[in-house]
């Protein structure tokens, strides 16, 4: 499962963020970028020896600062299945046309014309010159 797929999923939601230097952060998740840059709304923001918080209307956690993410376990469930029902699709898909060997473009298997479309062997090579 990929993190930015399921961040992306996690809107709207509540959970829980660690910053690096131990402070924590309690909300539900506004936006989140391809850095993992987000935005959190009605958010409990924790010192990290826990002994002061503040109630913040809406706060910006820069990516590379955060330790983890805590999201609802009811989330990674509904991910996990819908990736799995996309991935299925996907093969359904795809796998339909049947091909004889070694798969490829559409050429013929062996004995057709080399990889570059020259002749099969022998024709001007690299070889020195005559």
């Amino acid at each position: 499962m990929l993190p930015l797929s399921l961040l992306n999923a996690a809107q709207n939601k509540p959970m829980l963020v660690e910053l690096k230097n131990g402070e924590t952060f309690n909300g539900h998740l506004v936006n989140c970028d391809n850095f993992m840059n987000i935005t959190l709304r009605e958010v409990y923001q924790t010192t990290a020896d826990g002994e002061r918080f503040w109630k913040l209307r809406e706060c910006y956690i820069r990516g590379s600062t955060i330790k983890y993410l805590r999201v609802p376990d009811t989330l990674l469930d509904a991910v996990k299945e819908e990736q799995n029902r996309a991935r299925d699709a996907g093969r359904n898909a795809r796998g339909a046309h049947v091909s004889g060997g070694r798969g490829g473009r559409g050429a013929p298997a062996r004995g057709g014309r080399g990889g570059r479309g020259g002749p099969p062997r022998g024709g001007r090579g690299r070889g020195r010159g005559a």
